[in-house]
């Protein structure tokens, strides 16, 4: 049944692809039963993250715009946050996005982090190639925004796009983080708004000090201005050199996280540290062999 329904969903059926990725996020469908082999990493699939207020939900649907106008498809993964007590999630980005997903050439999903370490569900690396199979040319995806200290994504992500604004006043913080080392390109959105120019001369000062320059842009999404310029510079933005190994580590962390987690006796584990039989050290130690 699953394969019938990709199949489906591969030749334009739009249900069909909800049905699937509903799959892909409960864990019933693998690469290996849709007979997808591992995507070539060619900047198709791109992260774009930041801190909440930023504006990348609407830098988003600008992108979006401007990219199907040109006769492109582009599907959009949004991220949001579950409850660490119900597992239920607002799913908000999907609300925003309602009117960009009226458009033929867009799909827009959202995707629940479970509560998943990093803040990136470890569905969303098969959900990016199914949408990938099924003919989008692009495929974004947002995430959490609930810091910039979520570098999960660049384990699913071909490029990271970090996003920020002028008058936050912790855009160098961004670099302590992490993100700003990692990120493809920095976009200082809200330039309609006083500070964004000196925010963005902030973000390059603090990037001189590292070897490995990465570009700066201002947009406005309000006032749609530098949208066509992003919108092109994405479409060939090289993967910044020297991330590799940072990228690969936390490919390695998605995977493990996803054995640990996936154990049929995870339930019965979480149950013993909540009761205090042992520490988390102590069943690492006890049940992982290397």
């Amino acid at each position: 049944m699953p394969k019938t329904i990709f199949e489906q969903a591969v030749s334009g059926n739009r249900r069909s692809l909800a049905k699937l990725l509903t799959a892909v996020e409960n864990g019933e469908v693998s690469h290996d039963l849709l007979g997808l082999s591992t995507r070539a990493v060619d900047g198709s699939v791109i992260g774009v993250t930041g801190a909440p207020g930023v504006g990348k939900s609407c830098l988003i649907e600008r992108l979006l715009s401007t990219w199907t106008s040109n006769g492109l498809k582009v599907a959009v993964i949004a991220v949001d946050p579950s409850s660490p007590l119900t597992g239920g999630a607002l799913l908000g980005d999907r609300v925003r996005m309602e009117s960009a997903d009226n458009n033929p050439n867009v799909f827009v999903r959202s995707f629940a982090t479970r509560n998943q370490p990093g803040g990136m569900p470890n569905a969303v690396v098969l959900a990016a190639d199914v949408m990938r199979q099924c003919g989008y040319d692009i495929v974004l995806i947002e995430t959490v925004g609930a810091g910039q200290s979520e570098i999960r994504v660049v384990s699913v992500a071909d490029r990271i796009v970090l996003v920020e604004a002028p008058l936050r006043g912790d855009e160098v913080q961004a670099e302590k983080a992490g993100v700003m080392e990692l990120a493809d390109m920095i976009v200082v959105n809200k330039s309609d708004l006083d500070g964004s120019e000196r925010a963005a001369a902030n973000i390059m000062s603090a990037l001189e000090l590292t070897s490995n320059p990465t570009p700066v842009l201002l947009t406005s999404a309000k006032n749609s201005v530098g949208i066509e310029d992003l919108a092109t510079l994405l479409r060939t933005l090289p993967a910044k050199s020297g991330a590799e190994l940072a990228r690969a580590r936390e490919r390695l962390l998605t995977a493990w996280d996803n054995a640990l987690l996936s154990r049929e006796d995870i339930n019965e584990v979480l149950d013993g540290l909540a009761g205090s039989e042992n520490s988390a050290q102590e069943w690492v130690d006890k049940n992982l062999r290397w």
